[in-house]
């Protein structure tokens, strides 16, 4: 196990803080406010420990460099803001997904991805 350091704390809280999943330069930016100095390596260094000691969870988006989000919450799925390029979690699920799987097949699992303008960005003239 890793040693805790200032900051790999720093990065931790820039994740409770946001509550929402963050890219490595959304981490740096939120993370330089608590330790000046901070740089993308150690924030990539880190987010690689903390994902391999099983606190962060890597959140794929199709054609889109991984988020990383906190791990222990329910299922939810994600909505991407098209404007800001911001990822928000949106708890839940859709229902009952096998009416739509063909004959045959053996649904294991899925991910739902919404696509538009998140409320600050709608808000914006």
């Amino acid at each position: 196990m890793e040693r805790n350091t200032r900051q790999r704390g720093a990065i931790r809280r820039a994740f409770q803080r946001a509550d929402r999943p963050l890219g490595t330069g959304e981490v740096l930016e939120l993370a330089r406010g608590e330790v000046g100095g901070l740089g993308i390596a150690t924030v990539y260094r880190n987010i690689r420990t903390l994902a391999n000691e099983g606190w962060l969870d890597v959140v794929e988006l199709p054609g889109e460099v991984p988020r990383y989000e906190v791990r222990g919450k329910g299922h939810h799925h994600h909505f991407r803001c098209r404007q800001c390029d911001r990822v928000y979690e949106v708890p839940g699920c859709v229902g009952s997904l096998s009416e739509i799987v063909p004959p045959g097949f053996s649904l294991e699992s899925h991910e739902l991805v919404l696509y538009g303008l998140c409320a600050d960005c709608s808000a914006s003239p």
